[in-house]
């Protein structure tokens, strides 16, 4: 077992909204992240990824709240310290952020290299502008980045150029942990192969020791990530291999939204596609019971009521569901 960059243990968090109403968005959230290991995170909109990810980094602001749990990244538990100290020691060096659609938070009116400038200055790091300039010309060469991109501005780069440069500039300080939420969505399919390219190289280089990579699409984090985890409802409800996922899902959430989606990969781009019945549940008040059952096809009185635990198999793999593993295998297998 590796060094672990990030640990997650029963993390909670919510939302309150003008009407003083909860919205639990995260729920009981565990996970490990060792170094030199991507995780990927999966699941329709809605059902916690995006919250997950901002909880992660400690950006608690209104309508955002923290509840519990603990968030250790490289030893440092972030949820016990004060945000100013998190903003200062922790963002950007020990772990950063590329938000979705990233690429329109560049403001058009500033060069890239400002930027990159102001990433230094905000982390107290004291360097001429001759010398941070050499040290983003490096980091641009060895990404594939042209050097002449440091003195244009946004609006002169393509929205693939866009969102490099923004992973460029977000790893600059060569973070322990890297949260990627969809940071290829709206880009073509070429300028998305770009994107998923930069950021192996990043892992391969060292430039990051981990990450995490949020997306909808599984087939794209099989060939991204190590493990895949599985979010509904703001639980997580399956982890695994990214082999194990996109071929062997257990939970039958995992296994609608993989029959849900187009997969070319050699197995299973044959299969017959399905959709899951019924969309997911509204977090102001979420079902009693597995938060999956009023979609599930399987569920049984006992899971209406009582919530699943997180039951572990194969040594490694997890999954929250009431059914055996050998009763859900057993039950897939007759429907083929």
């Amino acid at each position: 077992m590796g060094k672990v960059m990030l640990e997650v243990n029963g993390l909670n968090t919510k939302y309150i909204t003008r009407f003083h109403e909860d919205v639990y968005s995260v729920n009981n959230v565990s996970l490990k992240v060792e170094e030199g290991k991507s995780l990927g995170i999966a699941g329709e909109s809605g059902c916690g990824k995006s919250t997950l990810a901002l909880s992660l980094m400690g950006y608690y602001f209104a309508p955002l709240h923290y509840m519990s749990g603990d968030i250790i990244i490289d030893g440092k538990n972030i949820a016990r310290m004060k945000p100013e100290e998190v903003r200062k020691t922790v963002l950007g060096s020990d772990i950063a952020y590329i938000p979705q659609a990233a690429m329109n938070a560049l403001n058009p009116t500033m060069k890239i290299i400002r930027f990159i400038e102001d990433v230094f200055k905000a982390h107290g790091i004291q360097m001429t502008k001759k010398e941070i300039y050499d040290v983003a010309r490096e980091r641009f060469a060895i990404l594939g980045l042209p050097e002449d991109i440091l003195n244009r501005h946004a609006v002169e780069l393509s929205g693939g150029m866009k969102q490099r440069t923004v992973i460029a500039i977000s790893t600059i300080l060569s973070p322990k942990v890297l949260i990627a939420d969809e940071p290829s969505s709206a880009l073509d399919v070429t300028s998305q192969k770009m994107v998923i390219k930069m950021m192996r190289d990043l892992m391969a280089k060292g430039y990051i020791k981990s990450m995490l990579f949020i997306t909808h699409e599984l087939p794209l984090l099989y060939n991204v990530t190590d493990d895949i985890m599985v979010m509904y409802a703001g639980q997580i409800v399956e982890r695994g291999t990214a082999q194990e996922m996109v071929f062997d899902p257990v939970h039958p959430y995992s296994k609608g939204l993989m029959g849900s989606i187009i997969v070319p990969e050699s197995g299973v781009k044959d299969r017959k596609l399905t959709a899951l019945p019924g969309t997911p549940p509204n977090l102001k008040n979420p079902p009693a019971g597995c938060r999956f059952a009023p979609r599930c096809p399987y569920a049984t009185a006992a899971c209406r009521g009582m919530e699943p635990q997180t039951t572990y198999f194969d040594g490694h793999r997890e999954y929250k569901c009431h059914f055996s593993v050998e009763k859900l295998r057993e039950v897939y297998a007759s429907e083929q």
